[in-house]
């Protein structure tokens, strides 16, 4: 459960931005998306290779020149 404590003088839309924060940093909606549709894990362990060489490939050490 999450809990926001609206601060004096703070406005309704700063509340509701800094629980939007929170509400996504928990992850439901995306564990609830995930869950809609069953993925083989063999399809689960491509995507995570896939997207692990896509992180490598553009934030990883780069020696090129």
């Amino acid at each position: 459960m999450l809990i926001i404590n609206v601060k004096d003088n703070e406005s309704i839309d700063k509340a509701l931005k800094r629980f939007k924060k929170k509400f996504e940093k928990t992850g439901v909606l995306r564990q609830l998306r995930s869950r809609t549709a069953f993925k083989k894990p063999s399809v689960k362990r491509r995507m995570e290779v896939i997207k692990a060489t896509y992180k490598e490939r553009m934030y990883g050490n780069h020696t090129e020149q």
